[in-house]
């Protein structure tokens, strides 16, 4: 639903493939002009992204149901990046994205 909303995707994951036409790379090149990260990943799994996530500088981080973690959106909050707590479809949807 992005890519048909008009936004560019950078798609960072733990498994080979392609969404939205685009290929899925491990973390490690830092993108520096991301607006958004939303995350479909849970808790137990985030930990591995706070650096990256850090480095990133997004000026806002998604958290679709689910991904709910008090402790990185606390430390998202500290360093001037905004938590929400939403659903990215329902936020495309209603044109809050």
């Amino acid at each position: 639903m992005l890519t048909s909303k008009g936004h560019t995707i950078v798609n960072v994951g733990i498994k080979k493939g392609t969404v939205s036409g685009v290929e899925i790379e491990e973390q490690g090149e830092i993108h520096n002009d991301i607006d958004t990260i939303t995350l479909y990943i849970g808790p137990h799994l985030q930990s591995g992204y706070y650096d990256y996530i850090l480095q990133t500088n997004p000026k806002r981080v998604v958290f679709n149901p689910g991904t709910e973690n008090r402790e990185l959106e606390s430390l998202l909050e500290q360093h001037g990046i905004e938590p929400l707590r939403a659903c990215t479809l329902v936020l495309l949807s209603t044109g809050q994205y």
